[in-house]
């Protein structure tokens, strides 16, 4: 939620006080009052960073429906019309093999549902990082319908891929991502202060017996309807835009990596399961897949046709265990390491459990049921599921789509009260709110209150970053009004 200038339209006529000046009360200190503090902070961040936030929102709403323009665009991928049993699964990853006999399976994703094809993964030492090479098989027939690169945990197409990567960082690499970051930082910050300054507004407006008093816009005065929606509409997507926000920075750069070590810290992070046989020799490994740690000697390959026999007994036993659709099976490819077996992160799978499988004697080694992950791993995996438009399917895109078109609206409202009430029509930068509420503010207050900026400031850098700009800009045009009055 994006509120630039909120201020009354009698603070802006000429007869007014001057909104730029110093203005001190009468009286000694007082404590703080949170709504010209909120004000004042929501008008800059809200002009300066509401256009990285808009940018957001538009690539939001295209890759927030991503996942079905995908199912349409590559159907013929996707989906297959052939009816009948399902030939054996080793048999379709053998049908894999046969069409990339260059390169090695290190998974397979069984068809999920009737009319949806079988995944078969391979390592392609020419794709980047989470990219791997996917031969899709009819899993009636078990024969290839064709071949794609996929990339990351919900094993996205490219177009899918590139509509994310467009989102996250413009297309334009690292530097890129530092909009997004920017964006997803202070949307919170922006959302809140906005609620504080809605509900300061309506509640001296408004008869508060109703439930509706914080809801609904009051469109009774003509003057003020633009306000009125651009608080409304705020209130209406806060929910989302918190969860997105919070969502959003666990992917970013400088703030995600301080997310990540507070996870480690509280142990919250994604536990898997171990892959490991009993009364083997060599390191752990979880059904993320099959990586080497550096500077040991790797065990020596096993038979890769051999491990494909496995496959239909592990598949087997993954199904009698309760995992009996949206899995992806992991095929070992050192002898130390079992078939690790996980749920995949499809629409409508709401759990992450995991196994790990002797492929020899058909026995569970190890295994991690969603419901033993610490809670704040579960909701992490929850809100990245909904980040992505996967957690409800379809509806949970249409409901992102509709939260980016308020933001949307939120912001070009916000952008139109300015333009509407700038001081000047020459004025070539924003006229901020009424000063000095700190310096009527107790220390006792301030201090802490400081403690908490530089807090913030410090766990996301780019909010830090831009308060300094902030307070320089502020600065100087305060120092530019005390110029005109000399």
């Amino acid at each position: 939620m994006s509120i630039t200038d909120t201020r009354p339209a009698e603070e802006n006529s000429p007869s007014a006080p001057p909104i730029s000046g110093d203005g001190p009360r009468s009286g000694a200190r007082r404590g703080l009052r949170l709504s010209p503090l909120a004000l004042r902070l929501h008008f800059y961040a809200g002009f300066f960073v509401a256009p990285f936030i808009l940018i957001a929102a538009i690539t939001g709403a295209l890759y927030a429906v991503a996942p079905t323009i995908e199912g349409f665009v590559s159907r013929d991928l996707l989906q297959v019309d052939t009816t009948g049993p399902d030939q054996a699964l080793s048999a379709q990853v053998g049908a894999a093999v046969a069409a990339r006999p260059d390169l090695t399976p290190v998974a397979v994703a069984p068809a999920p549902n009737e009319g949806d094809t079988t995944r078969v993964l391979f390592n392609d030492p020419a794709l980047g990082d989470s990219e791997r090479l996917s031969v899709f098989v009819d899993p009636h027939t078990a024969q290839p319908v064709g071949e794609s690169v996929v990339y990351g945990s919900g094993g996205a197409l490219p177009l899918r891929t590139w509509l994310s990567e467009f989102h996250r960082s413009l297309h334009l690499g690292e530097p890129g991502r530092l909009y997004s970051e920017l964006a997803a930082s202070w949307l919170w910050v922006i959302a809140l202060f906005g609620l504080v300054l809605w509900v300061h507004r309506v509640r001296k407006r408004r008869d508060r017996r109703s439930a509706q008093w914080l809801l609904k816009p009051d469109l009774s005065q003509t003057r003020r309807r633009k306000m009125n929606w651009h608080g409304a509409i705020g209130v209406w997507i806060l929910p989302v835009v918190l969860l997105l926000s919070a969502t959003g920075m666990t992917w970013s750069t400088y703030a995600g990596e301080n997310v990540t070590k507070l996870r480690e810290e509280l142990s919250w992070t994604t536990p898997s399961v171990s892959v490991k046989l009993p009364g083997t020799a060599g390191p752990a490994q979880s059904s993320g897949g099959d990586h080497h740690s550096g500077g040991q000697t790797a065990p020596a390959p096993v038979d890769s046709a051999a491990r494909i026999a496995q496959l239909d007994r592990v598949y087997e036993v993954a199904r009698a265990e309760g995992l009996t659709q949206g899995i992806e099976i992991a095929i070992p490819a050192t002898p130390e390491k079992a078939f690790g077996i996980k749920e995949r992160r499809l629409p409508g799978t709401y759990t992450v459990d995991s196994l790990a499988v002797d492929g020899t004697t058909g026995t569970v080694t190890d295994r991690l049921a969603f419901a033993d992950w610490p809670l704040m791993a579960k909701l992490t995996n929850w809100g990245i599921a909904f980040h992505m438009g996967l957690l409800f399917g379809l509806v949970n895109q249409l409901l992102l789509l509709a939260i980016m078109a308020g933001l949307v609206t939120v912001i070009v409202l916000g952008y139109r009260m300015w333009w509407q009430r700038r001081p000047t029509r020459r004025a070539a930068l924003p006229v901020p709110p009424r000063r000095g509420v700190l310096r009527r503010t107790s220390p006792w207050i301030t201090v802490p209150l400081v403690g908490v900026a530089v807090a913030i400031g410090w766990f996301l850098p780019l909010i830090g970053v831009s308060l300094i700009v902030f307070l320089i800009v502020d600065v100087a045009l305060g120092l530019a009004a005390r110029a005109d009055k000399v």
